[in-house]
């Protein structure tokens, strides 16, 4: 559960390596940046907003951590703390039984781990949509840039004649050719920016899915702790026979035996309390009936 600072710090210093890097050749990208600046600001801003997202998704870790940790500690924890969005099933189970042993059958671990692992596979689905819309973005440039030069080499050749001045004519296609190096420059520029874009956020994304999966490793080895071995349970987790079923059926009554005696025992002093308030009514119907009798 300690690992999470780790996954952080290389998030820190990847973007002060890669904010280094771009400061160092500012004079090389910023004439391509400038090539088309509203798409390549486009860019920037959803890898900007990548950043953000995962680099909030890992921190959102920390709330899930601390109460594994203060459940581990003390199981009263699961009642006093907050439900933490991500393990909530797991989180109402514990506040269900904070006052019994930790004590989970294997079929009940591992349907808990499944819903944990769904939604941390849903938190990451946004990050891996940003990386993608980053190397969309970056060849929806490449191709606007190549029709912009497609269809200004056409313009330029034709209005190439044969005859006539030759420096008019040379003129004319170098102010020509103005046209398609700007749209080789969008098309350039759009790509370096959308590649360099998606490699940054998969690597932030990266580090999110190892802390991820390290917390659920940590997790499961935890609860695997506390799993209660079923014989005759299949070990593909396929179907349970029925020897396993009664098992687990016992199992399951032995965990709210004390319930059950409690119950009874509560049951047993008010009827014992009932019949000694019947013995004393006896005993005054007696006097009543007894004292007509002597009048």
């Amino acid at each position: 559960m300690s690992r999470l600072n780790r996954y952080l710090t290389r998030m820190a210093l990847f973007l002060a390596v890669v904010g280094a890097v771009a400061v160092l050749t500012f004079p090389v990208w910023f004439p391509a940046f400038m090539a088309n600046p509203v798409l390549n600001g486009v860019i920037i801003g959803v890898l900007v907003f990548g950043c953000l997202y995962v680099i909030r998704q890992t921190t959102r870790l920390k709330t899930e951590i601390d109460w594994v940790r203060a459940v581990q500690r003390d199981r009263r924890a699961a009642i006093e703390l907050d439900e933490p969005p991500l393990i909530g099933a797991l989180a109402r189970m514990m506040a269900d039984r904070s006052g019994q042993p930790l004590s989970l059958s294997p079929i009940a671990i591992r349907s808990v781990l499944d819903g944990i692992a769904t939604r941390l596979d849903e938190t990451r689905e946004i990050s891996r949509y940003f990386v993608s819309l980053l190397i969309f973005l970056g060849l929806l440039g490449t191709f606007w840039g190549l029709l912009k030069t497609v269809g200004s080499v056409g313009g330029v050749i034709s209005t190439l004649t044969l005859g006539g001045d030759s420096a008019a004519m040379f003129q004319n296609l170098k102010e020509g050719l103005t046209a398609p190096l700007a749209g080789m420059g969008t098309a350039f520029s759009a790509s370096l920016f959308g590649l360099a874009g998606s490699l940054i956020l998969g690597f932030l994304d990266l580090q999110t899915g190892q802390a991820q999966n390290h917390f659920f490793i940590d997790l499961e080895d935890w609860l695997s702790s506390s799993a209660r071995l079923v014989r005759g349970a299949a070990s593909d987790g396929g179907e349970v026979s029925g020897g396993a079923y009664m098992q687990t059926l016992l199992e399951q009554t032995a965990d709210t035996g004390p319930a059950m005696l409690a119950a009874l025992e509560r049951i047993h002093a008010e009827l014992v309390q009932n019949r000694a308030e019947l013995q004393r009514l006896t005993r005054t119907i007696a006097q009543i009936a007894e004292r007509e009798q002597n009048s």
